[in-house]
This record gives C-alpha cells, structure tokens and sequence, in this order.
C-alpha cells in the first residue's frame, strides 16, 4: 500500500486528526470576530475606529483591552505555538510506519488534549489545569519527535 495516500489508514489517521486541529486553530479567528462584534470592542488598531456599517459609532474605548476578546486571542497565541509542531511531527512519525493502534493512540491523543486544553482555557480553569493539558499533548509531540529521528537515524 502507498504510503501518501488515503487508503494507507496511518496516513488517513493524520489526515483527520490534522485537519481537526486547522479547523480548530482557523475557529479561533471567528471567534474573536465575533466577541469582538458583542462587545464593540477588544480592537487593535486605530483604523478600527473609522465609521463603518460594522461599526457606526466608533469609541476610542473600542481599542482598550477587552478580556473577553483578548481570551480567545491568548487560546489562539496558544494554539499557532503548539499546533504547527504536531502538524509536522505527525507526519514526519507517520512516515516511520508505526502501528496503527499507537499511531490513532497518539493523534487522537493530542487533539484531544488540545479540544481540552480549549476548553479549560475558555472557562477560566487554572493555570495547572491547562498546563497538565498542554504537558499531554507537548510530550506526544516530543515522542513522536524523538521516534522518528531513532527511525532516520537507523536504529
């Protein structure tokens, strides 16, 4: 079977898992649009001041920090951290022909350490309850990290 394609259930594994995790990190974007749009606020830059249908009366306070807003610009920050490495470490781990049933262990792992961790972060949870979540999904990472380069190398 060929390994870059979907009929290969490894690389179908990463295929979803991947893009659960764009689709996640893309989310965020909308999301802050649109608590930015309840709030009339959390802006950044000045330019957002200007009169606009979306926005028809322009305060300066628009531009002050909202934590509503900035809450899921941090889980964003967070994720373009994180995110991109797994993407790469996946596939690169992919490549090395694990087992099916470790390789699903560890990409569903990591999304669902990553759907928690946002959702810990969403609801304000402490900083050792993201950190215990972000600490699952970084050692996946570094596994699948560490397995391949052991597999490049030829051991």
């Amino acid at each position: 079977m060929a390994t870059l394609s979907l009929q290969n259930p490894l690389l179908a594994t990463y295929v979803i898992a991947a893009t659960l995790m764009i689709l996640k990190v893309v989310s965020m974007s909308w999301l802050t649009v649109v608590r930015m749009m309840q709030v009339k606020g959390g802006f950044r830059s000045p330019e957002d001041l200007r009169k606009t249908p979306f926005n028809p009366v322009p305060n300066p306070k628009q531009l002050e920090p909202n934590d509503y807003v900035d809450r899921i610009r941090r889980i964003q920050l967070n994720d373009l951290e994180n995110v991109p490495f797994f993407l790469v470490a996946a596939f690169l781990y992919v490549l090395t022909e694990p087992s099916l049933l470790l390789a699903r262990l560890l990409l569903y792992g990591y999304v669902v350490s990553r759907l928690l961790h946002f959702a810990a972060y969403f609801t304000a949870q402490t900083h050792e309850t993201r950190a215990t979540l972000w600490t699952v999904g970084s050692l996946i990472i570094i596994f699948m990290a560490a397995r391949t380069l052991v597999a490049a190398l030829g051991y």
